[in-house]
């Protein structure tokens, strides 16, 4: 079974969507859309930038829990993993974002 992206609508009426790996952890979760067509862009950004080199932007919490942050070749956030509380289970979160993210398919929650 491969990953896949959850499209669904926020309690604020936003759109937003979650990659998940195909054991269903999410891997990475997006910024709120205002439309449904936004949010759909922004998983083709993730499909693209998600082979980037350099897309990935690791960073630390205030508690120095690691979460990496994927980036648009433009610089703007696309989407954002959980926290971590080790480099090398971030590092295998990057990893499974970077194998699943392209192929995966959308599983529309907003119908």
């Amino acid at each position: 079974m491969a990953g896949k992206f959850e499209l669904k609508k926020a309690k604020d009426g936003q759109f937003m969507f979650n990659l998940k790996a195909a054991n269903g952890q999410v891997i990475l979760t997006s910024e709120r859309y205002k439309t449904k067509p936004s949010a759909e862009n922004g998983i083709e950004s993730v499909r693209k930038n998600s082979v980037r080199e350099g897309a990935f932007e690791v960073r630390d919490n205030s508690k120095g829990e690691s979460y990496f942050i994927l980036k648009a070749t433009n610089g703007q956030e696309v989407g954002r993993s959980e926290y971590y509380s080790s480099k090398a289970s971030m590092e295998n979160g990057i990893e499974s974002v970077k194998k699943n993210a392209p192929e995966a398919k959308i599983e529309d929650l907003t119908i």
